[in-house]
């Protein structure tokens, strides 16, 4: 028997000398361990925290790693991973309520697909596992995402290897779902004519194999403030309406009043185009066709103030303090890596307002450290938990130099 002390980052139960997969702080467990790890424990003594997992799925699939956690729990772990982090660099913060999106919203996800002897397997993969579980029943996924399945295994029958495993990346538009395959089989002039036709009888938005288009009913778009934005095929975007609500509320509310911003890893406009209402944006991107989009947005949008946009590489050329004077604030929002020579240059520059989002709460308390390391003042801390379920985390923080409001 064991006893869990605490989670590790990726939401397992971690107990001395073991990881304890799906058990939670305070519970007795026991179970067959396999080089230190119990896949099926045995849940001895149950947290007051453990809730009946609500998907018919979880049981086998590793789409999820905390439906048998309460919401309360989850909210309270996640922002005690970012307190930690931020501890971990000798920083502190305040901390607002988690803003938590449904379920059934996810917009956009990847899946697995196999061809089979007969058909094909869709879904995700099983915890810690090369199975492969469909998910008909997915409480995670927007249900436009699942009605799609269908669709899925039917380009993965026709368009699979046996060999190999398919990934389709999937997303929910306004006129339809968007379809991304990767790693299917080289396009010959059979498969031309079938993916589109499968594609078509299932009213997909667009179709995306291997990096090319192959069917595009209409440019699938989005409402990005007052522009239409039609993203280019595979583009990133927030993980569910609700989660991009939250995370944009907190950005224009970060910038208060600024007149010039800087947008860094700006994508395709989720907050660029929405500041752009109150203020005069520079957006900067390194992908030339997410910028492509939010600049023919913006030109076709009524009533907002002048954008520009510049692509560039900021992890080789981050904009130095030169470029940056000019601004009253700055947003940025890096990959997971985060933005180590860019924060630098902005703590150089002294930006006077900066919104931070970030996916990881370990390079953003790095980050953060060098910011209040240059005189920058962390004013709070928003966590958005928009991967519902899962150990991923984000947030927006608001920096401010010391003397100002």
């Amino acid at each position: 028997m064991s006893v869990i002390d605490r989670l590790n980052l990726r939401g397992e139960g971690v107990a001395p000398g073991l990881v304890v997969a799906r058990a939670l702080p305070g519970e007795e467990v026991g179970g067959e361990a396999v080089d230190g790890r119990i896949a099926q424990p045995k849940i001895l003594t149950p947290s007051p925290d453990r809730v009946a997992a609500p998907c018919r799925h979880y049981k086998a699939c590793g789409g999820c790693a905390l439906q048998h956690a309460s919401d309360a729990f989850v909210e309270t772990w996640k922002t005690g991973v970012v307190r930690q982090a931020l501890a971990g660099q000798g920083l502190e913060a305040p901390f607002r309520d988690t803003l938590t999106s449904p379920a059934g919203t996810r917009r956009r996800a990847t899946l697995a697909g196999r061809r089979l002897k007969s058909g094909a397997l869709v879904g995700f993969h099983g915890r810690a596992s090369d199975t492969v579980t469909a998910i008909p029943g997915c409480t995670l996924l927007d249900p436009a995402l699942v009605a799609v399945i269908p669709a899925l295994e039917a380009l993965v029958t026709e368009g699979g290897s046996r060999k190999g495993e398919v990934r389709l990346t999937v997303t929910r538009y306004a006129e339809g779902v968007e379809v991304s395959v990767d790693e299917g089989k080289p396009l010959d002039r059979a498969l031309r004519l079938a993916l589109p036709q499968i594609a078509g009888a299932h009213r997909l938005a667009r179709l995306v194999w291997n990096g090319e288009v192959l069917l595009q009913e209409a440019p699938p778009s989005l409402t990005m403030g007052r522009a239409r934005v039609s993203p280019p095929p595979g583009a990133f975007l927030q993980a569910t309406p609700q989660g991009e609500a939250a995370l944009k509320a907190a950005v224009i509310e970060a910038v208060g009043g600024a007149k010039q911003v800087v947008d860094l890893f700006a994508g395709c406009g989720t907050f660029a185009l929405p500041l752009a209402e109150t203020a005069e944006v520079h957006a900067v991107e390194g992908a030339a066709p997410m910028l492509a989009a939010l600049d023919l947005g913006w030109r076709n949008a009524t009533g907002l103030k002048r954008v520009t946009t510049e692509a560039r590489d900021l992890f080789r050329r981050p904009l130095m303090p030169d470029e940056l004077k000019r601004f009253d604030a700055a947003v940025i929002d890096p990959p997971r890596a985060g933005a180590e020579a860019q924060v630098a240059e902005l703590a150089q520059a002294a930006v006077p307002v900066i919104a931070h989002v970030s996916c990881s709460p370990v390079t953003f308390a790095r980050d953060a450290r060098v910011l209040v390391g240059a005189g920058y003042r962390l004013d709070w801390v928003q966590v958005v938990d928009q991967f519902r379920w899962s150990a991923h985390v984000e947030l927006v923080a608001r920096f401010s130099r010391a003397h100002m409001a």
